[in-house]
Parts: structure tokens; sequence; C-alpha cells
């Protein structure tokens, strides 16, 4: 029979038993790929903490918005691709391209590569607790071979800074080709992520409870005792003040009585130094 026939009646080729390893292979890295993804973010979730402004505000919502991730109603699983094409970067400059990310769990990939010439390249996320650096900048031969990365973004909201440096150049611009592809967890993931966080999330706010009401009994202690204490010292002002009448009363007396004293001690030495006036008529 021909080939053809043959394949059709089920006996495959070597070509064939090829192609089909090499597919399974494929989907076997895959697999793997996304079982490492999912652990990935189920350690990232599981250490979740809720940052320090989200403790401090005075509404409860902000928490449970970073709780719930993105709304499952209108979750796009489809990749966000950010890509430019000989971006010129003058010499002594620098070149950033920031992506907000807001899914946690999300997977970022980029391929970079300069026309001639090398460049500094690299990652950082800033969040609120602070900056992370996912790919110290550095000196790439961009200009050989595509720069390659892929990396997961745990926890948001984050802010992905791709900078391109060519402060260190006096003499050459830079053109920059790059294409960042940022790809949202897969459902499962972000439900089972969600439970994850409202955990952590209920044990840190719990403990936080449990300190503010340690707090505010002693608050509460400490108030009481000062306003008895107030109302003490209030009580010993207005004594204060009615002896500070007697007192200022008293010396208001005296200052005249001084005044009197003076004038008497003035007008008697006058009389024994000089004598008296009618005294001198008789004389």
């Amino acid at each position: 029979p021909a080939p053809s026939e043959e394949v059709a009646n089920g006996d495959a080729t070597g070509d064939d038993l090829t192609a089909d390893s090499e597919s399974t292979t494929s989907k076997d890295n895959v697999e793997l790929e996304a079982r490492a993804i999912a652990q990935a973010m189920q350690s990232a979730d599981a250490s979740y903490v809720p940052s320090p402004s989200l403790l401090a505000s005075d509404d409860a919502h902000p928490l449970l918005s970073q709780v719930d991730g993105p709304s499952l109603s209108n979750f796009n699983t489809d990749p966000s691709v950010y890509q430019a094409k000989s971006v010129p970067i003058a010499l002594r400059a620098k070149f950033d391209v920031p992506i907000h990310v807001t899914a946690g769990g999300s997977v970022v990939e980029y391929e970079i590569t300069t026309d001639v010439y090398d460049i500094a390249f690299g990652v950082t996320a800033e969040r609120e607790e602070g900056v992370t650096n996912v790919k110290e900048s550095e000196r790439v031969d961009s200009h050989l071979e595509p720069v390659t990365g892929k990396f997961l973004v745990g926890s948001v909201p984050c802010a992905l800074i791709f900078s391109f440096d060519n402060e260190y150049s006096w003499f050459r611009e830079k053109r920059v080709t790059y294409k960042i592809t940022v790809t949202p967890p897969r459902t499962e993931n972000v439900i089972k992520g969600r439970r994850l966080r409202a955990k952590k999330a209920l044990e840190a706010v719990t403990k936080d409870s449990e300190e503010i009401a340690e707090r505010y009994e002693t608050s509460t202690q400490t108030r009481s005792e000062l306003e008895k204490e107030v109302k003490r010292l209030e009580k010993e002002i207005e004594e204060k003040k009615k002896s500070l009448d007697v007192v200022s009363t008293e010396e208001k007396w005296l200052e005249k009585k001084r005044v009197v004293r003076d004038e008497q001690i003035k007008l008697l030495n006058k009389r024994i130094e000089n004598g008296w006036d009618d005294e001198k008529s008789e004389e």
C-alpha cells in the first residue's frame, strides 16, 4: 500500500513519531510551567500582608478591594502587549517604560534588542512598601542577541519600570526595540489567591484589632486619670485664685500704709533735726 494509506490506517512514520514526541514534550513543559506559576502565586498569596496605609485607612473597603483582586465578572485573561521599535535614546540619557500591573499572579515576559551598540537594562517593581529590583541594571549585549526574561508579579498594585540607560555613553545614540507581554493569571488561580489573601488579611486585622482593644483600654484609663487630675488642678487653681485675691488686697493696703509711714518718718526726722516752727517764734 502507499505510505499515505498506511498513515490513514494508523501506521505512523518516523517523522510523525518525532513530531508527536515534540508536541508531547512541549505540552508537558507548558503544564509544568503553569503548575510552577500556580505554586508561586500560592506562595505569594500565602505570605500576603496588608500594607500600612490600608491598615491605617478609616475606610474598610480599600483593604477588601486589594484582597478581592480583579473582578471576575469582567476579567480578561488575554495578554497585554507593550512594544515599540527603534526607540532613540540619546547619549547621556535614560528611557523608562512604566507598566502598571493590578492582577496578582500576572506573568511578565520581555524581549529587547538594540541596533549596533549595547545598552544598560534593568527592571524594578515599585510598590507602596518600597522598590524591588527584578533585574539589576547592567550593560547587556542586546545588539548581538535578544535579551529575554520572564517573571511572576506577586503582590499588587505594582508599577514595573523597564529602564534603558545610555547615561554612560558620551558619543553614541542607541535605538531600542522592546516587546513586553503581561499575561493575567488563570481564573482558578485568582479564586484561590483571593481566598488565601482573605485568610492572611483576616489574621492581620484580627491581630490589629486585639492590639487596638488593648490600646483603647489603656487610653480610656489614661483619659480617666487625666480628667481627675485636671479637676483636682482646677480646684487647686480656684483656691489659689482666692488666695491671690486676698494677697492682692493686702498688698494694696500695705502699699498705701507704706506711703503714709514714709511721709511720717520724713516729717518726724525734719522736726527732730530742725525743730518746730512755732518754737522759733518764742525765741
